[in-house]
């Protein structure tokens, strides 16, 4: 396994493998056949970017069977899921800022996400593995009394879009043969709020792919976040949000007003 980042240096942006606290850095595309320069930095002397930069993040709802029987909603024939706008996107360290538009209840979902690595339109279940680049952790926050705020239309984009609202890194974990093995773990201040297994989705990483590839064409970088279970919960300013996957990750933001 590797866990690829991206990173900046002076004014430049490379990507490269993180082995303990060091980088081995690549040429080239990330996801079409890098190639290793040679050269080599240390974490602590450069400034971690999200790892990847997604053309759209695709989020999804009620994909757990354990949140679904506590909320007491039916089990989805098929998957339930919006977007997330670019302009969200921040890396691990950064900081999940209060929207001035909002002063409600502003709530964290640690989540998997799954980095496509080629472009995907219509596999099969089979096929998807072969277009996963790796995984990565996400912590999909949520401006959570918008969504019901208008009865006549649910506002999941504007509640989940706002800027520093798509948390996800620090890097990409490739060659991951069974996600399904995955346990995510949500930890607010210092408290573990969220503990569940990839093993309870509805639908799981490589039914994910292959059923969005039909709806939507999937291009390498691009994020699937699967969803979270039991353990949602708001934060107050000044908050520490960590969420760690084994195997994957240790993403860290703070929130603030």
């Amino acid at each position: 396994m590797k866990t690829w980042v991206r990173f900046q240096q002076g004014d430049a942006v490379k990507f490269g493998t993180l082995e303990g606290d060091t980088i081995s850095v690549y040429s080239g595309n990330m996801f079409d056949n890098p190639k290793a320069t040679g050269e080599t930095v240390k974490r602590a002397d450069v400034k971690l970017m999200t790892p990847c930069s997604p053309s759209k993040m695709i989020l999804l709802w009620n994909n757990f069977y354990a949140l679904s029987s506590k909320l007491g909603v039916a089990i989805p024939e098929e998957p339930l899921y919006l977007l997330k706008p670019s302009t969200s996107y921040i890396a691990d360290g950064e900081i999940v800022r209060k929207p001035n538009s909002y002063d409600g209840k502003v709530v964290y979902e640690g989540e998997l996400g799954i980095v496509i690595g080629k472009r995907c339109k219509e596999v099969s279940e089979e096929q998807a593995k072969d277009y996963i680049f790796g995984y990565t952790c996400s912590n999909d926050v949520t401006a959570g009394q918008l969504i019901q705020k208008d009865p006549t239309f649910a506002q999941w984009t504007r509640a989940k879009g706002f800027d520093t609202f798509g948390s996800f890194g620090p890097g990409i974990v490739s060659g991951i043969d069974d996600p399904d093995k995955l346990v995510i773990k949500t930890i607010l201040n210092d408290q573990e709020r969220q503990n569940y297994p990839v093993a309870d989705m509805i639908f799981r990483p490589f039914k994910l792919v292959s059923m969005i590839s039909h709806d939507m064409t999937l291009e390498p970088g691009d994020i699937i976040s699967c969803g979270t279970s039991v353990g949602v919960g708001s934060m107050k300013p000044g908050s520490t949000v960590e969420v760690v996957i084994d195997g994957v990750g240790h993403l860290v933001n703070k929130y603030e007003a």
